[in-house]
This record gives C-alpha cells, structure tokens and sequence, in this order.
C-alpha cells in the first residue's frame, strides 16, 4: 500500500467508525450530556482524567468547559487531574501511580460533583482506581471506552454511564472520543446557554 492510499484507507476507517458509533451512541451521548449540565448547573464541577492520548483528551475537554466552546459563557467548573504535574508526581512518588488520580478524587470530589474518565481499554489501573473513588463517595462517573470497555465497564452501575466506541484500534478509538467530547461540549452549552 502506497502512502496515499494508507493515508485514504485512515480517513475512509475513521468516518465509517463516527458513522457506525453515532448510530450506537447518540441516545447515549446526549444521555451523559445532560446529566454533565445538570451536575453543572447544580453548582457541582467536573473531575477529568486519561493517560496519555486519552490524558490529552481529558486536558482538551476541561479547556473547552473553562475557557469556551463555540460561545460566550461563563467558565464551567471542570478540572484535568493530571494537569498538576507537581501532585501528580508526589503521589506516584508516595503513592505508586495507580493511585494518583483516585487520591485527588478522594480529596475534592462531592457528591455533586461527576468524574469523566477516558481509557480505549478500560483497563487503565489509575482509571479503574479513580472511578472506585468516585463510587465510594457516590460521584458519577462517565467513562469513555473503547474494544469490550474493560475492567472499568463491570465496575460501573446505574448512576454511571458507559459510551464505548465500537471498535479495537486505539487511534480510531481515540479520534471518535475527541469527537464524543466536542458533542457534549454542545450540548452542555445548549442546555446551560439561554
């Protein structure tokens, strides 16, 4: 396969998979979406986290709450967990790392409060940690998963809501996730902006 062609093939799997997971996830997505405005409107904020790609994501979304999205608002209430390098790096260090996103929920999650966790596997040992945490104080958790969503999918119950992207690659996973949090950025905006 010629570079050209690959870069098509890319393009034609990434749209064919939104196509495919709009289909399977809308009523979902909008689902989340409210319970994110209602958690807001109510005063409460948003915990976010992710590693890597997903930790990107994580830092992307809380920017687009804080800052704005498409219009003028007030900031929105959402924090990345992994944005403070300096707690981050003292409980890996005290800690271990699995702990350093369940030690921050612990310490500034309300019962308000919702935690949106990012993982294409749903088996990120941190995630898991920190959607734990989150239970125990009865914060919901949005995750957003991809391939069969993991350990973390059997960890969620029914205040918690799951959107797995239907498929198996991480970077196709990943590039639907971006446009998951785009959606709910609308519609929270839609539901909170008169």
């Amino acid at each position: 396969m010629n570079s050209i062609t690959l870069v098509i093939d890319r393009f034609d799997e990434s749209a064919r998979l939104k196509q495919a997971t709009a289909g399977v996830l809308a009523p979902a997505i909008a689902r989340a979406a409210s319970r994110l405005a209602q958690v807001l409107r109510s005063g409460g904020k948003l915990l976010v986290c992710g590693n890597g790609g997903s930790a990107a994501d994580a830092q992307h979304f809380s920017g687009e709450l804080l800052g704005r999205f498409e219009c003028e608002r007030a900031g929105l209430p959402a924090i990345a967990l992994h944005a403070d390098t300096s707690t981050l790096t003292a409980v890996a260090n005290d800690y271990g790392y699995d702990d350093v996103f369940a030690r921050q929920v612990q310490a500034l999650a309300r019962p308000d409060d919702a935690l949106v966790v990012i993982s294409t596997s749903g088996n990120s040992p941190g995630i898991l940690r920190a959607a734990e945490a989150a239970q125990a104080l009865g914060v919901p958790v949005l995750a957003l998963t991809g391939r069969d969503g993991g350990r973390l999918a059997g960890l969620l119950g029914d205040a918690d809501i799951e959107l797995r992207v239907p498929a198996t690659a991480t970077p196709r996973i990943q590039e639907v996730h971006i446009l998951i949090l785009h959606c709910l950025c609308e519609l929270i905006d839609r539901e909170l902006v008169p």
